[in-house]
């Protein structure tokens, strides 16, 4: 059974308090459009996966939190799926495109998850993960709070990430942005 988060209540004001981009950004960096599915990992109201309907066939987005895909269910083309991302029902090879905001620092088992995520991603996928770049001052202060909220976050270095799918057998490629880092990985 997928835990709880603590801030389950914040579910039907996330949307409100967190503004959606645009999909633009994360399109080129998925290479989208494209044919097939698209597995949004942690996307939690759907927000980031909204930019993104027409883009692909289909738009999955998995989450552990009831409350927070409550909210998916309300966006057109999305279609929600209540699961943790160390353990995805889903069959292997099967997601096209797999993406991770601001996610990959709230996993409990980040290498389970990263290995499952692989799993799904079809030969040819591309896997992209989006994560604040703990180098930066602000991103240490924001995991210092995440600590204090007891959020059980593990904030990781870019590279760190990039060797990990390396080792699975990626073609990887990282791209620093302000305060954030986004690791883009191809299936071969």
């Amino acid at each position: 059974m997928p835990r709880l988060d603590h801030f389950d209540f914040l579910a039907p004001l996330y949307d409100k308090l967190f503004s959606a981009p645009t999909g633009d950004h994360l399109a080129a960096l998925t290479k989208l459009p494209c044919e097939g599915l698209l597995l949004d990992v942690g996307g939690g109201t759907g927000r980031i996966a909204q930019g993104l309907v027409g883009r692909v066939d289909q738009i999955v987005v998995a989450d552990a939190s009831r409350r927070m895909l409550s909210q998916t269910r309300n966006k057109p083309g999305l279609q929600a799926v209540m699961c943790l991302a160390e353990d995805l029902p889903f069959a292997s090879g099967c997601m096209a495109r797999v993406i991770s905001v601001d996610t990959y620092h709230h996993l409990a088992d980040q290498q389970q998850s990263l290995q499952e995520l692989w799993r799904v991603l079809a030969p040819d996928g591309i896997r992209v993960v989006e994560e604040p770049d703990i180098e930066h001052l602000g991103v240490k202060l924001l995991a210092l709070v995440e600590r204090v909220l007891m959020m059980r976050s593990h904030f990781v270095r870019s590279e760190r990430l990039a060797d990990d799918l390396k080792a699975l057998g990626a073609e990887v490629e990282v791209v620093k942005e302000q305060y954030n880092y986004w690791v883009v990985a191809r299936k071969e």
